[in-house]
C-alpha cells in the first residue's frame, strides 16, 4: 500500500512533525510511505528521516538559494482555502501558488491513503482530494485551540473526508458533537507514536528536573518557574531544565531573572533527539493549561522519569494514572492560579524528596510508555484503513500484497534501513557516543556504513592542524554497530580545545568525518573536577557531526555561583591545584588594555571562596562597541592570576545557556557571561533602546 502524509513543514522538529515522522517510520516496514512538505524552508529537515520514507516538497523557500520561490508572483496571491492562522503567517503563509501546488500533487498522486496533518491540510484535502484514495484528516491539537471562524470551515471540510483522527478520546467526542450533521468521516482517537530511545533510560540518580516543549503561553512554563520558586530553597540541590524555544522565552527569561533564580532554571534552547536529555533528569514537569495530547510526556515515561502533569483538558489524564505512573495536579476550577502554583509546588516538593516514590514510579511509566510505540499506532491506522475499505491491509498472497483498488506491489518486509551498496559512499558514517562512569568515551559507528579497511577512529585536535590526534581500534561485533573506547586513563591528558571525530583508514591515509546520530552526557552530571582539571564532552557541532570539547588545567578556579546586584558582581569560586590563602582576591582586568586601565579587585574569602566585587571604574565606556573584562583569582597574594570558569558538568558551551541579568546606571549595562571557553568575563555596552 501506498501511504502520504500531507505536512506543513517537514523540516522543523515540532510535535506534529514528530509524530508524523515516527508514524511513518513504522509504517514503513509494511507500506510505501512518503512524506509530502507543502514548503522547504531549508536544505535539510531537522529531525532524521528514515531512508524508507521518502520526503517530497511542494514549494521551494529557501532563502538565498536559485530555488527560491518566495517573489514568484503566484506567491504573491492569496489562498483560495480557508485561513489557518497557526500556519498562514510569514514566509510559509499559504498562497495562491501553495493552492496550485497541493491541488497538482493530489490530483496526480498514486498513493492508497493520504493523510493530512493541519487544518489547513484538511481543506486541501477535502477540495482538491480524490476517492480513489482514503482521504484521512488528523487533529494534533484540540478543538478549544481553533477560533470558531476556523471551525466554521473546516469542519465541513472534516465531513467530506473519510475519517478524522484526534490524538485523545475526550477530543474525539468534542468533535462528535459539534461536526455538522449528515457527513460521512468516522470521527475516532488514535494517539501519536512515541517510539522507545535509543538512549539509557535515566538512572534517577540526578537532581534536575525537566521540562520541553514549545515555549508558548499555553504551556505555562511561568507556572512551573514560580512552582519551583516556592520550593528552592528547601531543595537547594534541585535544578530546573527547559527545553524548547518559541515566542514566550524573553518573558520567561525576565521572570527567572526577577526571582533571583537565574543559577537554578536553564532554558537549554532546542534539542534533537530530546531523549539524551531526559535520560539526565529525575523529574519530568508538564505544567500546561491544556494538551491535546503529550507528547513530552511518553517521550519522559519511555526515559523512566516520573512525570507531574497538570489534570489539564485532554491527553494527560488519558496518559497518566494518578499514584501509580505519575502525578497529575488537580487544576482550580474557580481559576485560582495562586492555588494552581502551589497545588503543583506540593507536588514538586513532595516527589523530589522521595527517591523510593521516585524510582517506582519511573519503572511503572517505562511499561505504561510500551502501548505508544509506533508500531502499535501503526496497527491501529492499518485497521482503521482496513474497516474504512476491507482488503486494503489484507496479508499478502503469493509474495504480493493486495492493494486497495487491485494493486499488486509486493509488500515492504520489516527490516532496517537499507545497506548501503557501498559503504565508502557513505561521506560521514553515524556514530553514537557515550560518557562511561570513568569518563572514558564509548564510540558506536554503523558497521554497514564501514568498509574492512576502517579499522580505527580518529580523534583530530582542531587547533593543531591533526599534529595532535588520537587513534583507537574499531571493534566489529555482532550488530549494527563497531565499537571503540578512548580510555581516559590512556589519554589524560589530552590537550585543551574541540577535536573532530573521524572513521579512519590508516593503510590508505583516508577518513570520513563521523556524523553524530546520539551523544549521551549523563555520566557527566556525577563526575567530580579534580586536580589537574581534565574534562571531556562529547557534543553534536551545529551542523551534525560528532565532536569532543577538553580542558586541561593544571591549576584552576570553577565558578561554583555568580550573583547580579545592581552594583557588583557576588562571585563564589573552587579552587583546584592551588589554595586560597592570604591576599587572596578576585580580580576583573580589562581586554586588551594598555595596561593605563587599572584592574578592579574585591578581597576573597579564603573560608568559602566568595568575593563581592563592586563595579567600580568599570561602570566608565571605553571601546567603541562594548568593553569586556575578564575575571580572574589571584589565590594569594603575588600569586599569577588565575582564570575564572564554570568547566564542571555536561555543557560544551555555556555561552548563550547558562545567563545572568545586566546591572544599568545612566545608559550603561553590565553583564556577566561565559565566553566561548567557558570562563566568566564581564561585558559593559551602551544601552540600546529595544535590546
Amino acid at each position: 500500500m501506498k501511504i502520504e502524509f500531507l505536512l506543513h513543514n517537514a523540516y522543523g522538529i515540532g510535535g506534529t512533525i514528530r509524530s508524523t515522522v515516527n508514524l511513518a517510520t513504522a509504517l514503513a516496514d509494511r507500506h510505501e510511505v512518503r512524506i509530502i512538505s507543502v514548503n522547504r524552508p531549508v536544505d535539510d529537515p531537522e529531525l532524521t528521516i528514515d531512508p524508507r520514507v521518502r520526503l517530497t516538497p511542494l514549494v521551494d523557500l529557501r532563502e538565498g538559494t536559485d530555488g527560491d520561490e518566495y517573489a514568484a508572483p503566484l506567491n504573491q496571491k492569496p489562498s483560495e482555502i480557508f485561513r489557518d492562522e497557526r500556519i498562514d503567517n510569514g514566509r510559509m503563509a499559504a498562497t495562491a501558488l501553495t493552492d496550485e501546488r497541493v491541488r497538482a500533487h493530489l490530483a496526480a498522486t498514486d498513493a492508497d491513503v493520504v493523510i493530512a496533518t493541519r487544518p489547513k491540510l484538511i481543506g486541501y484535502l477535502a477540495a482538491y482530494g480524490a476517492d480513489r484514495y482514503l482521504r484521512i484528516g488528523q487533529e494534533h491539537l484540540t478543538h478549544e485551540a481553533h477560533v470558531p471562524e476556523l471551525h466554521a470551515v473546516m469542519d465541513p471540510a472534516i465531513n467530506a473526508l473519510d475519517a478524522f483522527a484526534t490524538v485523545s478520546e475526550a477530543d474525539a467526542g468534542h468533535y462528535r458533537d459539534r461536526l455538522p450533521g449528515g457527513g460521512r468521516a468516522k470521527v475516532l482517537a488514535i494517539p501519536n507514536a512515541v517510539p522507545a530511545p535509543a538512549a539509557e533510560p535515566s538512572d534517577g540518580t540526578s537532581k534536575i528536573i525537566v521540562s520541553a516543549g514549545r515555549l508558548v503561553s499555553v504551556k505555562r512554563y511561568d507556572r512551573l518557574i514560580d512552582a519551583f520558586a516556592r520550593i528552592a530553597d528547601e531543595r537547594p540541590d534541585w535544578q530546573l531544565r527547559i527545553y524548547g524555544r518559541g515566542t514566550s522565552k524573553a518573558k520567561l527569561r525576565a521572570r527567572i531573572e526577577k526571582l533571583g533564580l537565574y543559577e537554578r532554571i536553564t532554558l537549554m534552547g532546542a534539542r534533537s533527539p530530546i531523549e539524551t536529555e531526559w535520560s539526565k533528569g529525575a523529574v519530568a514537569a508538564v505544567a500546561s493549561d491544556a494538551e491535546s495530547f503529550g507528547m513530552t510526556i511518553v517521550e519522559a515515561m519511555h526515559a523512566g522519569l516520573p512525570v507531574i502533569a497538570t489534570d489539564c483538558p485532554h491527553g494527560p489524564r488519558e496518559i497518566l494514572t494518578d499514584g501509580t505512573d505519575g502525578v497529575l495536579v488537580p487544576l482550580s476550577p474557580s481559576g485560582d492560579e495562586d492555588a494552581n502554583v502551589e497545588a503543583y509546588a506540593e507536588a514538586l516538593l513532595k516527589l523530589t524528596g522521595d527517591a523510593g516514590q521516585r524510582a517506582r514510579l519511573g519503572a511503572a511509566a517505562r511499561g505504561a510508555a510500551k502501548r505508544y510505540e509506533p508500531d502499535a499506532i501503526a496497527r491501529r491506522y492499518e485497521r482503521l484503513f482496513e474497516e474504512l475499505r476491507p482488503g486494503c491491509t489484507a496479508a499478502p498472497k503469493k509474495g504480493l500484497l493486495r492493494g486497495l483498488f487491485g494493486g499488486g506491489r509486493a509488500a515492504r518486509p520489516a527490516a532496517a534501513a537499507p545497506r548501503p551498496a557501498d559503504p565508502s559512499a557513505v561521506p560521514h558514517p553515524a556514530a553514537r557516543c557515550a560518557v562511561a562512569s570513568d569518563g572514558s568515551l564509548v564510540l558506536r559507528v554503523r558497521a554497514d556504513e564501514l568498509t574492512a579497511a576502517d579499522t580505527h577512529v580518529l580523534l583530530r585536535h582542531r587547533g593543531s592542524k591533526g599534529k595532535e590526534s588520537v587513534r583507537v581500534p574499531l571493534e566489529r561485533r555482532a550488530g549494527a554497530w563497531a565499537e571503540a573506547r578512548v580510555e581516559r586513563a590512556a589519554h589524560a591528558a589530552l590537550p585543551e580545545g574541540r577535536w573532530d571525530t573521524y572513521a579512519e583508514r590508516p593503510g590508505e591515509k583516508s577518513r570520513r568525518r563521523l556524523r553524530a546520530v546520539l551523544v549521551e552526557q549523563k555520566a557527566l552530571l556525577r563526575r567530580e573536577l579534580t586536580a589537574p582539571v581534565s574534562v571531556w564532552i562529547p557534543y553534536e557541532t551545529s551542523d551534525g557531526f560528532l565532536a569532543v570539547r577538553t580542558w586541561l588545567r593544571p591549576e584552576h578556579a570553577e565558578a561554583v555561583a555568580v550573583r547580579v546586584s545592581d552594583d557588583a558582581v557576588t562571585v563564589t569560586v573552587r579552587p583546584y591545584g592551588v589554595a586560597l590563602g592570604e591576599g587572596a582576591e578576585l580580580v576583573a582586568r580589562l581586554r586588551g588594555g594598555d595596561g593605563s586601565v587599572a584592574d578592579v579587585r574585591a578581597p576573597l574569602s579564603s573560608d568559602d571562596g566568595t568575593a563581592r566585587l563592586p563595579y567600580g571604574t568599570i561602570w566608565q565606556r571605553r571601546a567603541d562597541d562594548q568593553d569586556l573584562w575578564d575575571l580572574s583569582i589571584r589565590p594569594t597574594a603575588g600569586a599569577p592570576l588565575l582564570r575564572v570558569g564554570r568547566l564542571a558538568g555536561d555543557f560544551a558551551d555555556r555561552k548563550g545557556v547558562d545567563t545572568f541579568p545586566a546591572a544599568e546606571r545612566e545608559g550603561v549595562r553590565v553583564r556577566p557571561f561565559f565566553t566561548v571557553t567557558n570562563d566568566l568575563t564581564l561585558s559593559v555596552k551602551d544601552v540600546v533602546e529595544g535590546e
